[in-house]
């Protein structure tokens, strides 16, 4: 393997780009997630928060619901050769693992890791390495939220064009519906697959199914992790504290966590200056659950259709294999 890593920077990604969705965030007193992936550190933190806390890690039957869906979907496309576009794939270990399937199906594939922090996008390439060649990965850090012109950079990398089977895991969440999904269906050409996994709010009753996963957000790591951002900024640990708080948003249900200033605070950067008085609170993270139901009418209206779906026991996560809704099942 390469001592060197060749890695594309997209202009949302710029440091232009980041200084103006930053005071942004402050303005608005909503934090933009991606500044929560910024640093090695903050990435660090993340990985031993989803360690600890994710599903994926900690239930076997998760593990083993994913390993189905990948054998599934591998057998179900037959588009050879295949690019995975991995969007938003943090450390890259469940595109790892569907590369290897797709890999012990005959599929040629190529790889682009895709995410907000260089440090994840790195973690994923080397998490591919057993599988795609350096010359067949092309990692990408880019902010999903405001780069608008993915499909003619995809475009770009095949020539001639090849299907994509495009990941989407863990991401749908920690995005407006309406802002995420419209971008996520310009992607799915005729021909292409998106995999698509959501947190799940478990049970037959959808308040309860939230209130019953809140601890895997309100815990000791998670705060570490959120409160990391202001820190970094100049805020003190005793200015206040992070509480995590269930709200609706139309028919969906999200949990959001704020850190409530206890005292005045100025944060100076760039010239401008912000203030938080006692009593005031920034937010800096939400996560949307759905149901599998809410899943399949918020994909349907953007011309996406669920073809199969894999549910965990536990109900708390499932794993969706989508195609543009009205393409026929074979043209894959």
């Amino acid at each position: 393997m390469s001592s060197a890593a060749n890695v594309a920077i997209h202009p949302s990604q710029f440091p232009d780009a980041i200084r103006r969705d930053l005071l942004e965030s402050l303005r608005t007193r909503r934090v933009n997630h991606k500044f929560h992936y910024d640093s090695a550190k903050q990435t660090q933190k993340w990985l031993a928060l989803h360690q600890a806390h994710s599903p994926s890690r900690n239930d076997w039957d998760c593990s083993t619901t994913y390993e189905r869906a990948f054998a599934a979907a591998s057998e179900r496309i037959s588009a050879n050769p295949i690019h995975l576009i991995g969007l938003g794939c943090g450390g890259g270990q469940k595109d790892a693992r569907l590369l290897g399937a797709l890999s012990r199906r005959g599929k040629r594939v190529t790889y682009s890791p895709c995410d907000v922090s260089a440090a994840m996008v790195q973690v994923a390439r080397d998490a591919a390495q057993p599988v795609v060649t350096e010359k067949n990965c092309f990692p990408l850090v880019c902010d999903l939220a405001t780069a608008n012109d993915l499909a003619e950079f995809f475009a770009a990398l095949q020539s001639p064009p090849v299907a994509r089977l495009i990941t989407f895991f863990g991401m749908i969440p920690n995005f407006e519906p309406a802002d995420i999904l419209p971008k996520l269906a310009s992607l799915v050409r005729s021909d292409d697959w998106l995999f698509f996994s959501a947190n799940l709010a478990p049970g037959p009753d959808y308040s309860a199914g939230v209130q019953r996963v809140l601890p895997q957000y309100d815990n000791l790591l998670t705060h570490d992790w959120l409160i990391t951002f202001l820190l970094d900024l100049g805020v003190e640990r005793g200015d206040g504290e992070v509480r995590f708080s269930v709200e609706d948003n139309g028919d969906l249900k999200r949990i959001v966590a704020r850190f409530h200033f206890a005292r005045a605070r100025r944060i100076e950067l760039d010239g401008e200056s912000f203030e938080f008085n006692g009593g005031e609170a920034i937010q800096l993270f939400f996560s949307y659950r759905y149901t599998p139901e809410r899943v399949r009418t918020a994909l349907a209206g953007h011309g996406l259709e669920v073809r199969e779906q894999w549910i965990t026991k536990s109900g708390e996560e499932g794993v969706f294999l989508v195609h543009r809704s009205g393409d026929p099942a074979e043209r894959r």
